[in-house]
């Protein structure tokens, strides 16, 4: 699906960057550019690690490097987010992990988590927790152009990935709609990404952007009418309060 919906972001992308303005410069290409590898690296190796190895464990240790990333980086660059901001990120991270839960299917066999899961889990958390730091680097003034930098980036590298494992097909159909559709948000969600490192202390915006997954869990159950764990639950409920304790930090 990425196969479509990078693409038609990128060009989603570029037209509001034409838009909006802003200084193209070598720092909006570099660390644009590096974002856009480290989202392809990170998607690649968390579904190879999804398909190899037990969802169970996979989900949620991704979850916390994803959260806890931005956060050591911006901490370690000398941000010091306030007392209560300070426990919201703590109760962020523990939400992640419980809300990135999966209950695992007794009917089914789970797979292990063996020494090369454990290095696509390590890899796929570092690399999706990174894609913040990078583009939080990029300079204001260049607006949105990082963005398109990274989406350029990164479809290029999923095009070669998908021809060297020979994925190189596009969807048809209902997936291939859903793709547009995925492309739309895809390119809505990058830019109140940077709008939000833009305006906050990246360990803060890093961790709030990380709880993502509660928002999956929220439309699973509106939508398809799943169920959730008791554990999820706490970890949604977590989640609320971490987001009110940072905003109120």
């Amino acid at each position: 699906m990425v196969l479509v919906s990078y693409p038609i972001a990128l060009v989603i992308l570029a037209g509001l960057a034409v838009i909006v303005g802003g200084q193209v410069d070598q720092a909006a290409v570099f660390w644009g550019a590096l974002c856009g590898v480290s989202q392809a690296f990170g998607i690649w190796w968390f579904y190879a690690a999804l398909v190899s190895g037990p969802i169970s464990v996979v989900s949620p240790l991704t979850a916390i490097l994803v959260a806890g990333i931005p956060v050591g980086v911006g901490l370690a660059l000398g941000e010091r987010p306030g007392a209560i901001a300070g426990v919201g990120v703590v109760v962020a991270l523990i939400a992640v992990v419980l809300v990135s839960r999966e209950a695992t299917d007794k009917d089914v066999t789970p797979h292990k988590f063996t020494a090369n899961v454990a290095w696509l889990t390590v890899g796929s958390g570092v690399a999706f927790g990174l894609n913040f730091v990078l583009i939080d680097q990029a300079p204001v003034e260049s607006k949105l152009w990082p963005l398109v930098f990274a989406r350029l980036s990164a479809s290029v590298l999923m095009l070669v990935i998908a021809a060297a494992s020979a994925n190189l097909r596009a969807p048809t159909g209902t997936p291939l709609k859903l793709a547009v559709l995925a492309a739309v948000l895809d390119a809505g969600a990058n830019v109140a990404m940077l709008l939000a490192l833009q305006a906050s202390l990246l360990s803060l915006a890093g961790v709030l952007m990380s709880l993502y997954p509660a928002a999956t869990v929220l439309l699973a159950i509106v939508v398809l009418r799943e169920r959730v764990t008791g554990w999820q639950t706490v970890g949604m409920m977590l989640a609320l309060t971490a987001v009110a304790m940072i905003a109120a930090g």
